[in-house]
């Protein structure tokens, strides 16, 4: 079924690795000294539109497997691509190449505290290399609207609430219409309701052909939401079946 689909994340034999300084030496056998191995032999294969949930006991991984799909790790071990860019042979200074590709989602609020909704968003676009102020201002909106945020643009974020934190850490991770979006417990500070509508955002995100991978804890969420989900356990991923 994904004949016509663009594969956006593909890993093939691939070991994980943790580290506190994962670039302190770039050579995988100092930093098999440096790094603890956290997953051996991971394959998967991510199309546009498609939502892959990561599940698994703290520690299993999740967060180890984002981070080198994001390049905060390095891969040393296997094969992967992310958007066409080959994660084994990326550098440091290509890292902002293979993350405007991608929109990242924590579950901390990281937001520019001293300025409101739509100028947390004009300074990701005018970072990432957008300079026309009307531009600017039409994509803003844009994600807003797309993320229910559209009358909140001149709120602080200390005045949104944790839903609506959210939802603009989601419109920041659209800005550059991303092919890929990671999310790593985007829901975990959230109560029931908000996260619910939090995981609808993120269905509807995928329909318009952006992939979303999340690591999540919120396995009656899955149940309610069903997509792909593959199970972290004992240094191993595999697939666990559920109906989409």
């Amino acid at each position: 079924m994904n004949l016509n689909k663009e594969c956006v994340v593909e890993l093939s034999g691939a070991a994980v690795y943790h580290s506190t300084d994962p670039y302190k030496e770039l050579t995988a056998k100092n930093y098999r000294k440096i790094g603890e191995r956290v997953l051996d032999n991971v394959n998967m294969k991510v199309y546009s539109g498609q939502i892959v949930y990561l599940i698994g006991r703290v520690g299993s991984g999740k967060s180890s497997l984002l981070k080198t799909l994001y390049g905060e790790l390095p891969l040393f071990e296997g094969s992967g691509k992310v958007a066409g860019i080959d994660l084994k042979r990326l550098k440091r200074s290509k890292l902002p190449v293979l993350r405007r590709n991608m929109g990242i989602v924590f579950q901390e609020l990281q937001v520019l505290s001293e300025v409101n909704v739509y100028e947390n968003l004009a300074f990701v676009l005018r970072a990432t290399g957008w300079s026309d102020n009307g531009d600017i201002g039409t994509r803003v909106d844009e994600v807003l609207r797309q993320v229910g945020l559209e009358n909140q643009q001149h709120k602080f974020p200390f005045e949104l609430s944790g839903g609506e934190c959210q939802r603009l850490m989601i419109a920041r991770a659209l800005l550059n219409r991303p092919k890929i979006i990671l999310a790593d417990e985007p829901t975990g500070n959230l109560d029931p309701v908000t996260a619910e509508s939090i995981i609808k955002l993120f269905h509807s995100i995928a329909t318009t052909g952006t992939a979303v991978i999340m690591a999540t804890h919120n396995t009656t969420l899955i149940e309610s939401y069903p997509a792909r989900t593959m199970l972290f356990s004992k240094g191993e991923v595999k697939e666990v079946e559920f109906d989409d």
